[in-house]
């Protein structure tokens, strides 16, 4: 089983893309923000262009980078799934950013999947290693891609925990999704099967009601339809 989990509102308590704009860049990434939801532009060229805004020094950034504040329920989370699958944090958003929040939390190493930072000619750039010239969405992250390679021949089950635009595609093709707020509504919107959630603490209690195979989660014999009682978003 493999559980692809999203970083920025889903593990992290906000956008940590947004807040690093906010703070380092000029307003006017707004606009771009714009662009890139009324479909002018790809995720990719949104991110590009705003990163590029970006005034701060690499002391401040990681200064900030210190700052994300984290789901604290994850940890409990992560140390029950990893008994028995593997788990990668696929973001569209700043492998550093994330790295850092993950060590400042003092939570374990975990596979991370984002885009790179990096500060050449005077100006922060992002590179894109994960990204498909065939992604439906024109990601900076492929997320489907990346599912694809991580589950590998052996097709096994993959569990998408999520909140955005950036998983949308990815929750059409995974066995089973987790999703609040944007994410929750597209897939309600698109009759794609899924469970509100509001932590990962919610997510844990739904994972251990799951019918068990050997004492583990068999996932097969799960409800694709399963909301969480009193969930709001």
């Amino acid at each position: 089983m493999l559980f692809v989990i999203d970083f920025d509102g889903t593990l992290s308590l906000r956008d940590s893309v947004d807040a690093l704009l906010e703070r380092h860049a000029p307003a006017e990434w707004h606009a771009i923000e714009a662009e890139w939801a009324q479909g002018r532009i790809t995720a990719q060229e949104c991110m590009r262009q705003q990163i590029r805004m970006i005034t701060g020094n690499e002391e401040q950034l990681e200064r900030f980078f210190e700052t994300i504040r984290l789901d604290s329920t994850f940890l409990p989370f992560l140390n029950y799934v990893q008994k028995f699958a593997q788990v990668a944090i696929v973001s569209d958003g700043i492998s550093r950013a994330i790295h850092t929040a993950l060590e400042s939390a003092g939570f374990p190493g975990i596979p991370v999947f984002a885009n790179r930072l990096s500060f050449l000619h005077g100006k922060w750039e992002l590179d894109f290693p994960n990204s498909d010239v065939h992604c439906a969405v024109g990601s900076g992250v492929c997320k489907c891609a990346v599912a694809r390679n991580l589950s590998g021949a052996s097709a096994q089950p993959v569990v998408l925990i999520g909140d955005g635009r950036s998983d949308m595609c990815l929750a059409g093709q995974v066995d089973y999704v987790f999703a609040k707020e944007s994410l929750a509504r597209y897939c309600e919107a698109e009759a794609i099967p899924f469970t509100e959630f509001l932590s990962f603490s919610d997510v844990l209690v739904s994972i251990k009601s799951w019918p068990s195979s050997q004492g583990l989660p068999n996932l097969a014999s799960v409800p694709k339809q399963s909301k969480l009682t009193g969930a709001t978003r």
